[in-house]
């Protein structure tokens, strides 16, 4: 005989199925524009790593360690001002904070075409620093407002994409640009480049101030039902979070393991952003459209890796496994890339998976801060976690710089993100601990 199925399961069952219906149309409407949007963003931290090569044939004044510097300056300057912007868009909100980031950061990006000597490089880079600063917590904050704790993997594999989309745009069209564009009306190919991939973000900026809303709520796109779904998933997520004040966040002793192991990820992420045709080139690979296609590689098998990841990780409600793995393997892929640098197939192909795993851990690691963050903590901590993250930024490119111009070998420097890799997974490890006993401060 048939089983009935009960009310009160038809009525969750109703539920989950009206919430699945309201977040596709979510998904559809917010995803693909931040994912274009985070795409630029990208592109515009790491096509300096493509355009390095012909800079040093144009200005000898940017030097190996000159480069590194530079490279760095730039999230130095992003990082001590991602706080002030991440806590001064949780009240203005999204529309002014981002618009204003990308108009800003387009036109000097753009500008990076005036660079001459030392002196111009290190000032752009700081001030490129200066007005992105804000836009990746930003948007990571802005995700939380529409998005419970249990979807947030998700919608960060989607979202995070544009790392590796901006890698091989960075890598094959940079490298299409300034081989194809050398020379025109008198500029060189690097010069256009920086040109050609700074003024769309102009566009970006004005689009997303027609386009997105600061609050579910705010959104004329989801019906009166819509918005109270959303509200309600919305609240049980807050409901379950332990801090809601910044103060709050400042006394948890898991925020600073987060930011421990956000920063030794970033290190080995940026470390080979910025590094990867200058390691290929070293290799023998001299063709400018070989080393861009050949960079690009990598990043093709991130895609899927990081959906498969972010999938899963929302499938089993597990953060801790699905970051520990992928760093660890990090780790791995770069210490053997470092040791086989005379073969090459070998040392490519463990330079792939060090890319793939780093960029996984990446993605599946942001569903945390959100999970126990709301408020003005989730704003605070959101951009503590990614100040001291993204100065991995700065150490990895310069480190790198200053091994490789003292040495003429890069093994050094991706020895050295190796060891970051470890603590960070050793961080990754103690995180459960760290969030247990800030439960157990809040019960006693």
């Amino acid at each position: 005989m048939k089983r009935l199925s009960s009310p009160r399961s038809a009525v969750a069952s109703s539920r989950s199925s009206a919430e699945e219906s309201v977040y596709r149309k979510i998904n559809r409407r917010l995803l693909p524009f931040l994912l274009l949007c985070y795409t630029f963003a990208y592109l515009d931290r790491v096509n300096i790593g493509f355009a390095k090569l012909h800079m040093q044939e144009d200005i000898p004044a940017i030097t190996e360690a000159v480069f590194g510097i530079g490279a760095g300056l730039f999230f130095l300057a992003y990082a001590i001002l991602e706080i002030p912007s991440n806590m001064v868009m949780h009240r203005i909100g999204a529309r002014k904070t981002i618009t204003r980031i990308m108009v800003l950061w387009g036109i000097v990006s753009a500008s990076m075409l005036f660079v001459r000597d030392e002196f111009s490089f290190y000032a752009l880079r700081i001030l490129l620093g200066i007005f992105e600063a804000g836009f990746a917590p930003g948007i990571i904050l802005y995700l939380t407002y529409w998005f419970p704790a249990k979807r947030m993997a998700a919608a960060m594999g989607i979202y995070m994409l544009a790392g590796p989309i901006g890698s091989i745009l960075g890598s094959g069209v940079s490298a299409a640009i300034i081989s194809a564009m050398d020379d025109l009306l008198g500029m060189a190919g690097w010069q256009w480049m920086f040109l050609v991939q700074g003024i769309p973000c102009l566009l970006l900026g004005y689009l997303f101030w027609k386009l997105m809303y600061d609050r579910p709520d705010d959104a004329p796109w989801l019906t009166a039902a819509e918005k109270a779904i959303v509200r309600r998933v919305i609240t049980e997520t807050d409901a379950a979070r332990s801090d809601h004040r910044f103060v709050d966040v400042l006394k948890n002793p898991a925020v600073y393991v987060m930011a421990v192991a956000y920063f030794g990820i970033m290190c080995g992420i940026y470390a080979v952003s910025f590094w990867l045709p200058t390691i290929l080139s070293d290799n023998g690979i001299r063709n400018n459209l070989t080393v861009g296609l050949l960079a690009a590689i990598p990043y093709v098998l991130t895609i899927p890796t990081m959906i498969f990841l972010s999938k899963s990780s929302d499938r089993t409600q597990d953060r801790h496994w699905h970051t520990i793995f992928p760093t660890i393997l990090a780790a791995v892929g770069l210490t053997l890339a470092a040791f086989t640098s005379s073969n090459f197939l070998f040392s490519f192909t463990a330079l792939c998976v060090a890319i793939c795993s780093a960029w996984g851990a990446y993605t599946v690691f942001w569903a945390v801060p959100s999970q126990h963050f709301g408020g003005t903590a989730a704003a605070g901590g959101i951009a503590l976690i990614n100040t001291v993250g993204i100065l991995g930024g700065f150490v990895a490119p310069t480190l790198l710089g200053f091994v490789k111009q003292a040495t003429g070998s890069t093994q050094g420097g991706l020895l050295a993100m190796v060891g970051l890799l470890g603590l960070s997974a050793l961080a990754l490890f103690l995180l459960p601990k760290s969030l247990k006993l800030k439960r157990n401060e809040v019960l006693n």
